[in-house]
């Protein structure tokens, strides 16, 4: 798994299920909520410190969404994808990248053809069974609960970038 790692340069992401916990609360005005974790986000902050660029690709239409990649800096946004190659081949035409330097995680069976086709493939732990013995990584913690920040941290390691973007956090002051 290893050597899958090294040549990453783009992480992409679902929505539902990865990056929330998968559940949707309407409140009694049927506003749509949904929660991220923030040491996800802090993770993926990191990500983008090591070189690595961060994208969305998600089959659900959500302002919250769009706010959620705004504050993270994410400008690689595709959502109501319900055909998640599409997006995917195109992104791969603007950026020049190749399979072999995506990462991709997901968590259903809508997931599945991405799953296959990028160089490291993760899912969470909760996933959809069928979805578990295809991807490369299935991460210890759920979707939505810190798992997206595990994966971020595996391919910082997996780039050799883990002192540079953290020795900050481990000086004296």
């Amino acid at each position: 798994m290893e050597d899958k790692l090294t040549g990453i340069k783009l992480l992409l992401l679902d929505v539902d299920g990865v990056l929330t916990d998968g559940r949707i609360t309407y409140d009694n005005q049927g506003n749509e909520l949904k929660s991220f974790d923030v040491k996800d986000g802090h993770g993926l902050k990191l990500l983008q410190r090591a070189g690595i660029e961060v994208g969305i690709i998600t089959g659900r239409q959500s302002d919250l969404v769009a706010r959620r990649a705004a504050e993270l800096g994410i400008d690689i946004l595709y959502q109501g994808a319900l055909r998640k190659l599409d997006p995917y081949l195109e992104i791969l035409q603007h950026t020049g990248l190749r399979d072999e330097q995506v990462a991709y995680v997901g968590d259903d069976l809508v997931d599945l053809p991405l799953l296959r086709r990028v160089g490291f493939s993760a899912t969470v732990c909760d996933a959809h069974p069928e979805v578990l013995p295809v991807v490369d990584y299935v991460t210890r913690l759920p979707g939505g609960r810190g798992a997206v920040r595990e994966i971020c941290d595996l391919l910082i390691r997996g780039t050799g970038r883990w002192e540079q973007v953290t020795d900050r956090y481990f000086v004296d002051e």
